[in-house]
């Protein structure tokens, strides 16, 4: 996920099609994202835990981590404006099917189709991307399209989170089914008919190779502990705001989206620290920070006397930041590591592994709030991000032996 940089430089003819691709991806940041937001709506309405509501995360992060290569691989030479918008009509038909659910299990499945639209659309609409820009603007194009999810966490998450509470929870997946809707059809009309051309294949062979450089190794699995901090306390914030700040359900809304602005700025100040200072550096300053913002979570819910707001909304504000100034520079960093002519096959599977912890992350959280207590999801959260932060010192210290 990534700030979209200024496009000036990128004519009109370029930014039409860039832009229907970022839509597609703000449908599945957003639909992503608010089901955190509405956990609570739905476990009630379909009659199970908010722990067990948890698994339509977890399986939907699972499922993406695992099929985006695979089918990303198998589609590798299908025409590209038909194949993305064919994910969208897919996406929005899994949305539709959420909203009209009847029970858990039917969610579930909803949830699943949802995932496999999302992780076949989004590196494949980041291929293309590169794919219609000029070599020298690759960067711009990228930025655009991945900007999109940024938009998501800052809007479309709250927006869902306040029609969830107002109007439903069924009715922000219409919602999102509408937005998916409205990508595909402006996909099928701004992609040019030969867009991207005939790529060549790529086998999981190819796409493994970076996984033999131990610091690219190590550095994933930090990714994939951050992405489990994270989550676990991300997945059940109605619950832990509601213990920590005195929040219901219909407050949440606003605090995600300060969470959002957060993340955003998190994002800009740090891709460009990133190339300031090095990604390494980025990444040694955000996760002890992280780690200690979830783990005073913990404690004010705790320890401290009643709900403390303004405290938990800074806690908020800090959480957002670190948690995504890590990931533009975990991306550098990663690069760095693993050879700049590596580079697609190591963010894809940095992406896997992202997505694979957030699926961690959910399931641990479910575990943590059903098991122990809702109090607890900080500190399942900052003991994941100290586990992140010791991959991480390993994978350095590796590539420091290697050379």
């Amino acid at each position: 996920m990534a700030i979209a940089q200024s496009s000036s430089e990128l004519s009109p003819a370029w930014r039409v099609p860039l832009y229907w691709m970022s839509s597609g991806a703000f449908a599945i940041g957003t639909e992503g994202f608010m089901i955190a937001a509405i956990l609570p709506q739905i476990a009630g309405d379909v009659g199970v835990t908010v722990g067990s509501a948890g698994l339509l995360v977890s399986a939907f992060t699972l499922t993406y981590a695992v099929t985006s290569p695979l089918l990303t691989t198998l589609t590798w030479r299908l025409d590209r404006r038909r194949l993305l918008t064919a994910c969208m009509l897919v996406f929005a038909a899994g949305n539709v099917m959420a909203a009209m659910a009847g029970s858990f299990l039917e969610l579930l499945v909803a949830r699943l189709v949802m995932a496999m639209a999302a992780g076949l659309f989004v590196p494949n609409a980041n291929a293309l991307a590169g794919a219609l820009a000029p070599s020298e603007k690759r960067g711009q194009a990228l930025a655009i399209v991945t900007g999109g999810l940024s938009a998501a966490v800052a809007l479309g998450v709250p927006a869902g989170a306040f029609i969830g509470a107002h109007l439903g929870w069924r009715v922000t997946f219409v919602a999102v089914s509408i937005l998916a809707v409205i990508a595909a059809t402006g996909l099928a009309i701004g992609l040019p008919k030969d867009a991207g051309g005939t790529p060549k294949a790529m086998t999981l062979r190819e796409r493994a190779k970076p996984l033999r450089d131990a610091s690219v190794t190590f550095g994933l699995f930090a990714t994939f502990l951050w992405a489990a901090g994270t989550y676990s306390a991300y997945t059940y914030v109605s619950p832990l705001l509601l213990k920590t700040a005195g929040l219901g359900h219909d407050q949440v809304s606003p605090v995600l989206f300060l969470w959002g602005v957060s993340a955003c700025i998190g994002l800009a100040i740090g891709g460009r620290a990133a190339d300031r200072f090095g990604g390494g550096w980025v990444v040694a300053m955000s996760l002890p920070t992280l780690m200690l913002a979830l783990l005073f979570f913990s404690a004010i819910a705790e320890w401290a006397a009643g709900p403390h707001l303004v405290v938990a909304l800074s806690l908020v504000a800090v959480w957002g930041f670190s948690a995504w100034a890590f990931f533009p520079a975990q991306q550098s960093h990663l690069i760095g590591a693993g050879g700049v002519g590596n580079a697609p096959i190591t963010l894809s599977l940095n992406a896997s592994f992202q997505y694979a912890g957030f699926a961690l992350g959910a399931f641990l959280g479910g575990v943590t709030v059903d098991k122990i207590s809702v109090t607890a999801l900080g500190l399942t959260g900052a003991l994941c991000v100290l586990l992140a932060i010791l991959f991480d010192q390993v994978g350095k210290r590796a590539a420091i032996r290697a050379t």
